[in-house]
């Protein structure tokens, strides 16, 4: 009698022959009882067989990764079981590129299942069930790969993940899969294998590492150049998936927000490090346009005051968008009276050899900003101590304001440097900064390691305006979305919560000196207008943040992981807010394309004073 695994590989293979090119039917040996994939995988996110060796898991070949740090090949039962939470593929890691075998391959594998967390334990990401330190037997080769799953508005459920297991620290772990309920647990159901979409809307442009993200649910949350949203900690739209490929990155499509890949996108359905799940295509649809353009705001008026911020990421003088830079500036934002600059660097950038000055960067855009034909800015900024202020090491990145002379005035007092604290006192019954440009409370930890608030006094037709650039502190360190943990933590809010505080309390103390100043305080807040963050820095009323003013879905200065959301913000203080005497833009010119100098856009506020 033939044992019970050398059955179900008889089975296989006849099943695979159905439809085979050629077939070659090999024995298999009758040393051990097998376990198919669908016991491997299980009905958790874990498998049950970690740990322990496996012996003839027979499936059809469906990819093969020959690049990167995760080569092997996926491998998918034909005959599934009735469970729709038990995935019927897996990967097979081969540590080197995969040899040997091809798609359309019938093997048996056997090896040691494991459970491998991309970025590692400490990430919380969600590990990956995988077959390895393998051995392999091709049992027939040209077979038909097993049918792929379509993934659907309809198929995606509408809730995002259940509430991890207080037991376990919030781990998902260990509970049983709902994939009919929860949209992470759908896509963990099918892990490893063959998927695809149809006709999909890319929510997330073509980044440098040939990925790019699409909806299969157009409608959710869209905005009007065809982005989805991110409204909420209670809305992560589900219908997000990012897309990678198998075949050369020369032929990865270069798409935009609001592009469709049309016709049919399908492969293995992994999971990485840095999105998630994600469709690894072996069949790519044809990439077909929107036509988005760069967005342009409008010229501020003579009676108006026009303040923008815009991160230009890593600006240092080797860089070669220094044109494209100041063509944004003079054409998109048509030439603000006052920019506050995100992440400029000292002038060596990255070198890290002590280095802090930025008069070359900040010269080298002024004189690019004239060249594109805008005003000569004047600027004034503070030099970080040296490697003080977190961002790329060597860079030292600051803010800084870009001025045009020639409608608005700076007022200079002087003493500000890197640790010294500017104050708010009374003259002649108005606010004044004591040093002007200064810092802001730059000795407290919640700045450890992060920039320091610039605060700037400004005069605009004999109004002073203050204006407090902002850079805090980046989520890195935070929980994704896919996380085991559930919901997610985002530990690096307790920082930009205290430097939020800060900020607030020194906007405060210019209100409660002068009832009726005029305050903007601006800048990456690298986090939303519904967070914590955000309702800490507004505090009772001293601040609002104008991107508020906005209709929610066109409430983004950033897009990540297929979601449109708000990082950059303008808040402004009562006597700006109070008339609604003014515009707010955000200025869509990088977010959304694949060819962005930055990857945030620019914010502009117009007003009155």
């Amino acid at each position: 009698m033939p044992s019970k695994s050398s059955a179900r590989l008889a089975a296989l293979t006849v099943a695979a022959a159905c439809s085979a090119a050629s077939t070659i039917v090999l024995t298999s040996p009758a040393h051990a009882e097998s376990v198919r994939i669908h016991d491997i995988q299980g009905s958790t996110r874990t498998s049950p067989y970690a740990g322990k060796q496996v012996t003839d898991v027979a499936g059809i070949v469906t990819g093969i990764r020959t690049y990167g740090s995760s080569r092997g090949f996926w491998i998918q039962d034909p005959t599934p079981d009735a469970d729709p939470a038990t995935s019927e593929g897996v990967f097979v890691f081969t540590s080197s590129a995969p040899k040997g075998v091809a798609a359309g391959d019938l093997v048996t594998v056997g090896g040691t299942v494991t459970e491998y967390v991309p970025g590692g334990a400490t990430s919380g990401n969600q590990s990956v069930t995988e077959i390895t330190k393998p051995t392999t037997t091709v049992v027939s080769s040209g077979n038909a790969l097993p049918a792929t799953t379509a993934i659907t508005s309809r198929s995606v459920p509408a809730a995002y993940a259940p509430a991890g297991d207080t037991a376990a620290n919030g781990s998902v772990n260990a509970l049983p899969l709902k994939p009919s309920k929860y949209a992470l647990d759908y896509y963990e159901a099918l892990e490893g294998m063959s998927v695809q979409v149809s006709d999909t809307r890319v929510v997330g442009a073509t980044d440098p590492y040939t990925e790019l993200w699409v909806t299969v649910k157009p409608h959710e949350n869209r905005n009007r150049h065809g982005g989805t949203v991110y409204g909420s900690y209670d809305d992560q739209n589900t219908g997000r998936l990012q897309i990678q490929s198998l075949g050369a990155t020369a032929d990865f499509p270069k798409a935009n927000v609001g592009d469709t890949l049309t016709g049919t996108t399908a492969g293995p359905l992994d999971y990485n490090q840095f999105g998630g799940y994600t469709l690894v295509a072996s069949e790519l649809g044809t990439l077909r346009s929107a036509g988005l353009e760069r967005e342009t705001t409008r010229k501020q008026r003579s009676s108006e005051l026009a303040v923008a911020t815009y991160n230009v990421e890593n600006l240092d003088p080797t860089d070669d968008t220094f044109a494209a830079h100041a063509a944004a500036i003079v054409n998109n934002l048509k030439s603000p009276d006052i920019v506050s600059l995100e992440e400029i660097q000292d002038n060596n950038g990255a070198k890290n050899d002590g280095t802090v000055a930025a008069d070359q960067t900040l010269t080298k855009l002024i004189d690019a900003i004239v060249a594109a034909g805008g005003p000569k800015y004047d600027w004034r900024s503070i030099d970080p101590a040296d490697g003080a202020d977190g961002g790329e090491p060597g860079g030292n990145i600051r803010q800084a304001f870009l001025f045009n002379p020639e409608r608005v005035s700076f007022t200079d007092r002087a003493g500000g440097d890197a640790t010294t604290a500017t104050d708010v006192t009374k003259i002649r019954g108005k606010a004044h900064l004591t040093l002007s440009p200064g810092r802001i409370a730059p000795a407290d930890e919640a700045w450890k390691s992060s920039r320091k608030p610039l605060a700037g006094e400004f005069v605009f037709r004999g109004r002073t305006v203050f204006v407090i650039a902002n850079h805090f502190n980046s989520k890195g360190g935070d929980q994704g979305l896919t996380a085991q943990y559930q919901p997610p933590s985002r530990s690096s809010e307790t920082q930009r919560h205290r430097q939020a505080t800060l900020v607030n309390a020194f906007v405060k103390d210019i209100l409660d000196t002068q009832k009726n100043a005029d305050v903007v305080t601006l800048g990456d807040i690298n986090d939303f207008e519904f967070s914590q963050t955000a309702t800490l820095l507004e505090g009772r009323g001293e601040l609002w943040s104008a991107i508020k003013s906005l209709p929610r879905n066109e409430r983004y200065s950033y897009v990540y992981q297929g979601n449109s959301q708000v990082l950059d913000q303008i808040l402004i203080s009562p006597s700006i807010r109070r008339d609604c005497d003014f515009e707010y833009d955000s200025v869509h010119i990088n977010a959304e394309f694949n060819d962005q100098i930055s990857d945030h856009d620019p914010q502009v506020l117009r007003f009155r004073p």
